[in-house]
């Protein structure tokens, strides 16, 4: 699939427009290429200015510029006037509008510097939504410059190699000292190019769009994660484990409305309480669930309110007491159990009381559990997975090892830095080809400007404040502690609902996520706990990652870690 630039189609963008981008995304074919949609031309050839539709970066093929027109009827007159759709007739060919393109986007490159004697540069015009039967110019174009509708039958990935390979064989006919058998450009020079254009685009995408756009990705990344739910329907006992991002608690939530919607009676517990209050919130309306923290479950059990201060003795042994004596004299089992962050509620009192929360108990009931005993244990409960196979011999264990949360550089930096390399056994997403970035922070004082230049920065690539989450491995993190007053207004507790972002412990957005992450106050990245805590708050984030850390720090994630940003 294509590097696309920007990641979404811009709003104004036509129907043609719009599938081309769609099948330049998709296409497995275009893996390695990277896609320009609707460069602004601030200086064109003939124009004040102009706009290229699609600029098509193929390694070792050239580049080409493809002007996209999406009538449904195209005929050129025999005065030279070309008749597109209901729009007047126009003299201002569509050829010539890419040719202009191409030779804009040759000369702004040379005139910075950038050797393209070597690339090849074509253009070509696509008629998306009509058969155009127009006779080919040989001033103008070429007949192989011309696709229609009929070209969309095959893969965009061959119809448009095929025109690079024909300019190629062109170029070379007309200029001797044309080698088509070079391979140009090479990937490094595509990158080269994409990354001088790059700073020319200007769009007006809204933010929204981007926002619908990563929703609509995740979810159907995730919809092939749910295979592994039908693979499960026999098993009446599942343990699932994986590393972050692998869609363990979609997958639960999933179970619980298939469960639900059964007409089973549900119960469906986490760790973490902003985890369960999630949890919670999105099974609202699904009848026979209930859903959240299993702390939260055991109060809501025994009738009681929490002791104010209460030790964590009471919410580990009393709590649970209290919980088993409600469910021995009055609660009814529920038909299904599943427990997300079941890693840390592997303590005896834990599983005694989920024992008797599904009916047949935990050695012959139905129940699915998830977690991640490896890499996200940081509670010291150790591994519960013997404790687990004691109570359930028959229990299935399956494995999830895709990520389908992360983008591909995300990924493997947060499992890398914290010395996990090899998570994964891959990514689902495609690689948007933005790295991780990473400022060095000395001083409090450098942590809180580095964070309010990374909110800025977060916010100019379309993240809006309520997208962004920032992270400490520490209660009173930098963003909680901020003194500069625009930045503190700017900022508010995860707790709290609004527009503003806002700020958390690793330790409490365990299990969640968001598109944009800032993780601040790193100063260590050694010892185990440090990586585990590491590795959590780098695989929050969906889309965007900074991270702010001190040299020490750095220097230890960065002996494992290639292709990051210094800031």
């Amino acid at each position: 699939m294509a590097r696309m630039i920007p990641p979404v189609p811009v709003q104004k963008a036509p129907p043609g427009e719009r599938l081309l981008f769609q099948r330049l995304l998709t296409d497995p074919g275009t893996s390695g290429w990277t896609v320009l949609h609707s460069l602004n031309l601030a200086h064109h050839v003939r124009q004040v200015e102009g706009e290229a539709d699609f600029v098509v970066i193929v390694p070792e093929l050239g580049v080409l510029c493809v002007e996209v027109k999406s009538h449904l009827s195209v005929r050129r007159a025999a005065d030279g006037m070309w008749h597109l759709g209901k729009q007047p007739p126009t003299a201002r060919s569509p050829f010539r509008q890419a040719s202009d393109q191409m030779h804009s986007i040759r000369k702004f490159l040379s005139s910075k510097r950038f050797d393209v004697r070597e690339v090849p540069f074509w253009s070509a015009v696509w008629f998306t939504g009509a058969s155009a039967e127009v006779e080919a110019d040989p001033l103008e174009w070429q007949p192989w410059q011309l696709l229609d509708r009929r070209d969309l039958r095959r893969p965009v990935s061959q119809t448009l190699a095929a025109v690079l390979v024909k300019a190629r064989q062109h170029l070379a006919s007309r200029n001797p000292a044309f080698d088509p058998s070079l391979a140009r450009p090479a990937p490094p020079q595509c990158d080269e190019i994409a990354r001088r254009l790059r700073p020319r685009f200007e769009t007006t995408i809204a933010a929204a769009d981007y926002r619908q756009v990563r929703e609509q990705d995740l979810q159907h990344f995730l919809d092939e994660q749910y295979e592994a739910l039908d693979a499960m329907d026999e098993e009446h006992q599942v343990l699932f484990t994986g590393p972050a991002g692998t869609g363990k608690t979609f997958l639960a939530l999933e179970a619980a409305k298939r469960a639900s919607l059964q007409g089973l009676e549900v119960r469906f517990a986490c760790y973490n309480r902003l985890l369960g209050q999630w949890l919670a919130s999105e099974l609202q309306g699904f009848p026979g669930i209930r859903a959240g923290s299993l702390h939260s479950l055991m109060v809501d059990l025994a009738g009681e309110r929490p002791p104010r201060n209460a030790e964590s003795s009471w919410w580990n042994s009393q709590l649970p007491d209290l919980a088993l004596e409600a469910l021995l004299e009055r609660e009814d089992p529920a038909d299904v159990l599943i427990v997300d962050e079941i890693q840390d509620l592997c303590d005896p009192a834990f599983l005694d009381v989920l024992d008797l929360m599904v009916r047949g108990g935990l050695a012959g009931g139905r129940w699915l559990m998830f977690g991640d005993f490896e890499h996200q244990a940081i509670y010291g409960t150790g591994d519960g997975r013997a404790e687990l196979a004691g109570r359930s011999p028959s229990l299935y264990r399956r494995t999830l090892a895709r990520n389908c949360r992360n983008t591909p550089r995300i990924g493997r930096t947060a499992a890398e830095a914290s010395g996990l390399a090899g998570a994964y056994r891959g990514f689902r997403r495609p690689d948007d080809g933005i790295d991780v970035t990473f400022m060095r922070c000395s001083t409090p004082a450098e942590q809180e400007r580095s964070l309010a230049r990374a909110l800025d920065l977060l916010n100019e690539d379309h993240f809006q404040d309520d997208e962004i989450v920032v992270l400490s491995p520490m209660a009173g993190g930098t963003a909680a502690r901020a003194q500069d007053q625009p930045l503190r207004n700017r900022l508010a507790d995860y707790a709290t609902r609004g527009k503003k972002v806002r700020y958390c412990t690793v330790h409490a957005f365990k299990g969640l996520d968001a598109p944009a992450v800032v993780v601040t106050d790193i100063d260590t990245a050694s010892g185990e706990r440090a990586e585990s805590l590491l590795y959590i708050a780098l695989s929050r984030a969906t889309d965007r990652l900074v991270v702010l850390a001190n040299d020490e720090a750095l220097k230890s994630m960065w002996k494992n870690v290639t292709g990051g940003n210094r800031l």
